[in-house]
């Protein structure tokens, strides 16, 4: 089987596209109010548990976000990062009421952040620019690095950087280089060729979000969502994220238990955190998985997800709530997609995952805000489904809107 394009407005299942409508202000943190919404292709965790969608979890914790964001601490991993190429990390940031930073970022060989490969130490300075009028609800900012240096954590590690840098750098910085030694990869006054060569960039920082989530209890929890990583390599340095990576979290403020958070929060350049091995869940989709947040896509799509499996038909639903808004309170549609799908084999990229094949059969569409049902019944007939059907407003939970084979 193949995955299958099913509209043109709405590429499901894997991403959907719409248009965006700025808003207009004139204070500096004003914060945009317009409702937008556009496009999307990565993905964010969700978790198996049948009464844990986000709007549920909504009634029990407050969650706020300031703007401009309050930095100041130090923000951690909660678990083994996976990023494009793929790389798999640990990160501890740490922000100064001077502005400047200092990040860790521990890479690994394996999925499970068990074996340390290399580290790099990046320091440099963080300005908080405005609100930002493409992704509502984040700031914008600016960052000017001041130092990288890497330190190798094994002979093998080595070796592979090398395969990966341009022989300038190999010659230059990896030739010297040790186990256990820091080295300068970049200052202020040397250019920025090996750290491109490793696909590194600090464009991240360009868009920050705070949120913290108030208990009844009276305990909280502060995340810190930084931009999302390009998934080409080659463009890293130059991209402008609209969308968010795994958030940190902050080492005062952080779930319980969490021994992930401590060991990145002890950890240096010296001692890279070493996750604690963990058992292999068995390979099962089935039954229902939901967002634990209110998820943030590129470019600006906020949305909460809610998949069913049914392994013995080898049947999938996605259901793909829409919102104008990062705290996921103001619905503009709904998508409900369908179809089947195929285990394939384990994957030669991620130690540990297993490839998936699924094909869409059906896709629904429920606007629940007029600006929405204007937008589909803008584009042309037979563009967008059957010509001649009509969106109208339907309340967010009828089971009502159109399908598209």
């Amino acid at each position: 089987m193949k995955p299958v394009i099913i509209y043109s407005l709405f590429l499901t299942f894997f991403s959907s596209v719409a248009v965006f409508v700025a808003g207009a202000g004139s204070k500096l943190w004003e914060v945009p109010t317009a409702s937008f919404t556009s496009s999307s292709n990565l993905s964010e965790s969700l978790q198996w548990a049948p009464h844990c969608q986000y709007r549920h979890l909504q009634d029990r914790v407050r969650i706020t976000a300031d703007i401009p964001p309050r930095l100041d601490g130090t923000w951690v991993s909660t678990r083994c990062e996976v990023r494009p190429g793929p790389e798999f990390l640990t990160r501890s940031y740490t922000f100064h009421p001077s502005r400047h930073f200092q990040a860790l970022q521990h890479y690994y060989t394996d999925s499970s952040c068990e074996d340390p490969a290399y580290t790099l130490m990046i320091r440099g300075k963080l300005r908080l620019r405005q609100a930002s009028w493409i992704t509502r609800g984040g700031t914008e900012a600016e960052h000017h690095l001041s130092k990288v240096g890497i330190m190798v954590h094994s002979l093998v590690a080595k070796q592979r950087l090398a395969s990966r840098l341009p022989p300038t750098c190999v010659g230059l910085t990896l030739g010297r280089v040790a186990p256990g030694k820091l080295y300068e990869l970049y200052n202020t006054r040397a250019g920025r060729g090996c750290l491109a060569a490793l696909g590194f960039s600090m464009m991240e920082m360009g868009l920050v979000r705070v949120e913290t989530q108030h208990h009844n209890n009276g305990g909280k929890i502060q995340e810190l969502f930084l931009g999302d990583i390009n998934t080409d390599w080659t463009q890293r340095t130059q991209y402008r994220p609209t969308g968010y990576q795994q958030p940190l979290q902050n080492a005062m403020h952080h779930i319980h238990p969490c021994p992930v958070c401590a060991l990145v929060y002890r950890s240096s350049e010296q001692r890279p955190p070493v996750l604690p091995r963990s058992s292999a869940a068995p390979l099962s989709l089935a039954g229902r998985w939901v967002s634990q947040h209110c998820e943030t896509r590129p470019t600006v799509l906020f949305l909460t997800r809610d998949f069913t499996f049914d392994p013995d038909q080898h049947a999938w639903e996605g259901i793909y709530r829409h919102y104008s808004d990062p705290a996921c309170s103001q619905p503009t549609f709904t998508l409900r997609a369908s179809g089947h799908y195929a285990q394939g084999n384990p994957s030669t990229k991620v130690s540990g995952a297993t490839e998936f094949v699924f094909k869409v059969t059906q896709v629904r569409v429920t606007a629940v805000e007029e600006p929405t049902a204007k937008l589909l019944n803008g584009t042309r007939p037979g563009k967008c489904g059957r010509a001649g059907v009509i969106f109208n407003i339907w309340p967010s939970d009828a089971a009502r809107g159109f399908t598209s084979l």
